[in-house]
């Protein structure tokens, strides 16, 4: 499926009603330099137009770290389900993360968190290489995900690879757990799939929407920039429309709850925008089921089967939608979305990255957290994204370095 760029036609931004727009949104930290014709030019984006207030980077900083553990913790919590193959934690399951049937380590993650880590650490880099002329964030975020391809192929990290940066250090990441075998295939090539020719053309998965989560915390981003960076991120892996669109999808709603929306404002604004692409339909059918279902009243195990129909990425992506809207808490609405049929972990992944956008870090269940998988690297990872996004032109530019950020995120691939 192709489709073009957006043009400067599509910049005006569908902020829902009611959404917090940050400083600088219209020319925003991270925001690409456009040409006359809407291209994406190869120079350096122009720097905001505003600054970042005090409140509003502490809250930015708190939607980020709320999204990264959020996704992971619904992630770790869907896993084993996954294994099991049962439905035990619907919505009055298990009181905290360490009940693993058939044993196991608590709070495990899978391939999903590991390529959410990837996918923001190639956006932080991406904002670096700005600095060399270089800018194609889909190019940064291709090499990224070969990074993690390696930590699926090796035995740990080669310390002689200066330019891979740290966290393709972090020696836990080299661990297989259950990746997607459409990423690996597609991965272990270094050639990158793109719109004109696409990865995995059939491929129905929803991996490309759990690891496009940290596009969606571009917030200064317009969003029909969020979504077309989506689509570019997911032919390199799977070209299906239904596969893309989710992706694409889940982005625009972590982008709106990121900006202050609620989730049936966030998912109202990204119809349209999802509508222009060829291929829409199940994607934006889905989501309007949804939205009738969050109508229809208190949550309900019938209802959630019916959402979930064929089981679908739109229709898993659908569900997770449904459950972080009518749950009262982060943990009723995790369980929501783990406890009905397959793919527990990748809908897990999606409803804790959108209830973490929507209420920050300090909502996430306190008793889930210790027992966690990379927590530190989370969070480091959660700082670091939030301060190049607020304050990169103070850590790295054309004439000025702090050398132990580029220690951490090289300007080379």
């Amino acid at each position: 499926m192709g489709s073009a760029t957006p043009g400067t036609a599509d910049r005006a931004h569908a902020t829902p009603p009611g959404a917090r727009t940050p400083p600088g949104a219209d020319v925003a930290p991270g925001a690409p330099a456009r040409d006359g014709a809407g291209r994406e030019s190869s120079g350096r984006a122009p720097e905001p137009q505003a600054v970042w207030g005090r409140p509003e980077q502490q809250d930015y900083r708190a939607r980020i770290r709320g999204t990264l553990l959020g996704a992971a913790l619904g992630d770790a919590l869907g896993a084993p389900l996954d294994v099991a193959g049962g439905e035990a934690f619907w919505a009055d399951g298990p009181g905290d993360l360490l009940a693993v049937p058939g044993g196991g380590r608590a709070g495990t993650v899978t391939a999903h968190t590991q390529l959410v880590l990837f996918t923001a650490e190639g956006l932080v880099r991406a904002q670096v290489r700005r600095d060399t002329g270089a800018w194609h964030p889909p190019t940064d975020l291709h090499a990224a995900y070969r990074r993690w391809y390696a930590t699926q192929a090796e035995w740990g990290p080669d310390e002689r690879r200066t330019a891979d940066g740290w966290l393709a250090r972090e020696e836990w990441l080299y661990a297989r757990r259950a990746p997607d075998r459409d990423c690996l295939t597609a991965l272990g090539d270094a050639s990158a799939g793109t719109l004109d020719r696409p990865r995995n053309p059939r491929a129905l998965s929803l991996a490309p929407a759990t690891r496009s989560t940290p596009l969606g915390l571009l917030s200064g981003w317009d969003p029909a920039l969020v979504l077309q960076l989506a689509l570019e991120c997911a032919v390199q892996t799977h070209g299906h429309p239904v596969s893309m669109l989710t992706a694409a999808a889940h982005a625009l709603l972590v982008h709106a709850l990121t900006r202050g929306a609620g989730p049936e404002d966030a998912v109202r604004a990204a119809l349209p925008l999802l509508a222009r692409h060829p291929g829409h339909e199940p994607v934006t059918e889905a989501l309007t089921a949804a939205l009738d279902a969050v109508r229809a009243g208190a949550p309900d195990r019938g209802r959630a089967a019916a959402l979930l129909g064929d089981g679908s990425p739109a229709r898993g992506l659908a569900l997770a939608v449904w459950a972080a809207a009518v749950a009262p808490d982060i943990r009723t609405g995790l369980l929501l979305a783990v406890g009905h049929g397959p793919h527990s972990a990748a809908r897990g992944a999606l409803c804790g990255a959108l209830l973490g956008a929507a209420h920050g870090d300090t909502a996430l269940p306190p008793d889930w957290l210790p027992a966690l998988e990379g927590r530190a690297s989370l969070l480091a990872l959660a700082e670091d994204f939030a301060l190049e996004m607020t304050q990169g032109p103070a850590l790295h530019g054309q004439d000025r370095a702090v050398p132990a950020w580029l220690e951490r995120y090289p300007r080379e691939l």
